[in-house]
């Protein structure tokens, strides 16, 4: 995994700066810190119970640095703080141009999905940002979009490079979804995504044609070469383009002629053999189900395995959902894609199909602590099924369901946010109040059915909607953050640009867009813990999450381990760096 740096920020707190870094996934559990403030050691002892300190009166530019202490012998200086002197820290970014469509329709940039990968070893993240134009559609509907652009940012605003998709790539939710990882192990994050006949590297060099204009007079892109490439996180430049698999063949072959079952992508991050990680890119989710699994080693893509679902009603077709998650359902140290109603092997083959269909969100972790293994929640597109399951994720077994609405569960989410009940809590649209872990409703519904986020002290997670971060409580919500000038994504999805463990202890940061999009907005929590959990990015499963966010419709990270009210202390992870 990534050799990370101690990721230390300072967060104005008040009248004083909460300090806050990384304990890393190699390091012990009681592995002591120091606090320094401009070289002057500020604790008399070191620190053990957690990884964050409040330096009460503090100006709001002061300089820290961190030292570990490793039986009793002090270790080097960490980098200086981040300062996120007024709560967060802007990233400036340069808008792209807008442009006008074949026919005659205007169109500007946002910055949409974002990701962080560290492109030059440094320790420090990168962030990675997709512009979607304004015009941007649904598979479902008609006319042509402006070009997609990926662009690399250092924190402080210096961009790395541009890559222009071009206009084979149509824009939308369900055509983009890249992956920024570390592939081939050298230490650097590259960048994985679709391309085609157009497409301009961060390098300026255009792979395949670049006069070929394949798209159709309703703006689908349904013939021309596919491409899947891995440009270099670090330049931009192209490392190796193959031949897309899941291929396109017969448009029809995906359950309609106009191009929208066709195009519905998805992609993510395994370690399928449990020791390095490998590209998954997805094509289908309502009828046919492909997925493919590529190897990128010694500069080059390669296959590893491909699972096809066929035309039948049977293995994983049907029971995609508009986006996946990475686990290791079986516990036998490698990843399984959780592919929504149905689970792919680490091998390529079927794990298992729950056969409850396609369902437009997915929850996956330890979210039964009492329960052995993993488990799967996820609300039902299905007008015949039940409303919503929570699922064994080795076998696809239903723990408990929710009977058939007779409509369209839009909206789920699961995750332990009232400290009143074992493990997590479920919800949904339309089941109504909050489901413990039985099923059974226990009170009052939360206020959002979104994203989530550890933002303050304890380990009971809150809810982020829009641009506000909420506690929940049983007879209303508690506002922790108002954010403003900044603005969510994806339309009613409502969705941050990314949110993750980022930098500093192990609760999570989000990103939000400025109104503008003139730079990424970055909120840390200015709370102090007495909890000390290893960096969440350390835990695999976690980590991809982070990396397939971005896929489709969006959804919050979960760990491996339970992270929640009565916690154990998790395991260390075992991981080596690179």
């Amino acid at each position: 995994m990534e050799d990370l740096d101690r990721g230390l920020v300072s967060v104005r707190s008040g009248s004083g700066n909460l300090v806050s870094w990384r304990l890393l996934g190699t390091e012990a559990q009681n592995t002591g810190f120091n606090v320094y403030r401009a070289g002057t050691k500020l604790n008399s002892t070191p620190i053990t119970a957690s990884t964050n300190y409040l330096d009460a009166g503090a100006a709001a530019n002061a300089s820290y640095t961190v030292r570990a202490v490793v039986n009793g012998a002090e270790q080097a200086d960490s980098n200086a703080s981040l300062s996120f002197a007024n709560g967060y820290l802007d990233v400036k970014m340069q808008v792209p141009a807008g442009g006008t469509t074949p026919d005659g329709v205007a169109y500007t940039y946002s910055a949409n999905d974002a990701s962080v990968g560290d492109v030059d070893g440094d320790g420090v993240y990168e962030i990675f940002v997709k512009w979607d134009p304004s015009n941007s559609k649904d598979n479902s509907q008609s006319g042509y979009t402006g070009n997609v652009f990926v662009d690399a940012y250092k924190l402080n605003g210096t961009r790395l490079w541009r890559i222009d998709l071009g206009r084979n790539i149509r824009a939308g939710a369900h055509y983009t979804q890249f992956q920024v990882y570390d592939y081939d192990g050298d230490g650097k994050a590259e960048i994985a995504m679709k391309t085609a006949d157009g497409t301009r590297s961060g390098t300026g060099v255009v792979i395949g044609s670049s006069s070929a204009d394949h798209r159709n007079s309703s703006g689908y892109v349904l013939s021309g070469p596919e491409f899947l490439t891995m440009f270099s996180g670090q330049t931009g430049a192209a490392l190796s383009t193959v031949n897309y698999t899941p291929a396109r063949g017969t448009v029809s072959s995906w359950g309609d002629s106009y191009g929208n079952r066709v195009d519905r992508f998805l992609a993510g991050t395994a370690y399928l053999d449990g020791q390095r990680p490998s590209l998954i890119m997805a094509r289908g989710y309502y009828t046919r189900a492909v997925i493919a699994a590529w190897d990128f080693r010694n500069g080059t893509l390669t296959s590893r395995w491909t699972y096809d679902s066929g035309n039948s009603n049977t293995g994983a077709y049907g029971q995609g959902n508009h986006q996946l998650s990475i686990a290791d359902a079986d516990g036998d140290g490698k990843d399984e894609i959780m592919y929504g109603a149905a689970a792919i092997d680490d091998n390529g083959s079927l794990l298992w199909r729950s056969g409850l269909g396609h369902g437009d969100s997915l929850h996956v972790g330890d979210l039964i602590p009492s329960r052995a293994g993993l488990e799967v929640y996820r609300p039902s597109e299905s007008t015949s099924q039940p409303t919503d399951a929570m699922l064994d994720a080795r076998t696809g077994a239903r723990i408990w369901t929710h009977a058939s609405c007779g409509c369209d569960n839009g909206r789920a989410v699961a995750g332990d946010i009232y400290a009143g009940s074992a493990g997590a809590e479920a919800w949904s649209s339309s089941v109504d109040g909050l489901s413990n872990t039985n099923g059974q409703n226990i009170g009052r519904k939360p206020s959002s059915t979104n994203f989530l986020i550890w933002w303050d002290g304890d380990p009971v997670r809150e809810l982020l909607d829009q641009t506000r971060i909420d506690k929940y409580g049983t007879s209303g919500d508690t506002r922790l953050l108002t954010a403003s000038g900044v603005a969510s994504n994806n339309s009613t999805k409502a969705t941050p640009n990314l949110s993750g463990d980022l930098f500093g202890d192990w609760r999570e940061e989000v990103i939000w867009r400025l109104s503008d999009s003139s730079a990424l907005r970055i909120y840390a929590t200015p709370t102090v813990t007495d909890r000390r959990i290893h960096t969440l990015m350390h835990d695999s499963q976690y980590r991809v999450a982070v990396a397939w966010q971005n896929t489709a419709y969006n959804q919050p990270p979960h760990p491996s381990f339970f992270l929640g009210n009565g916690m154990a202390t998790p395991a260390q992870p075992t991981i080596y760096v690179r």
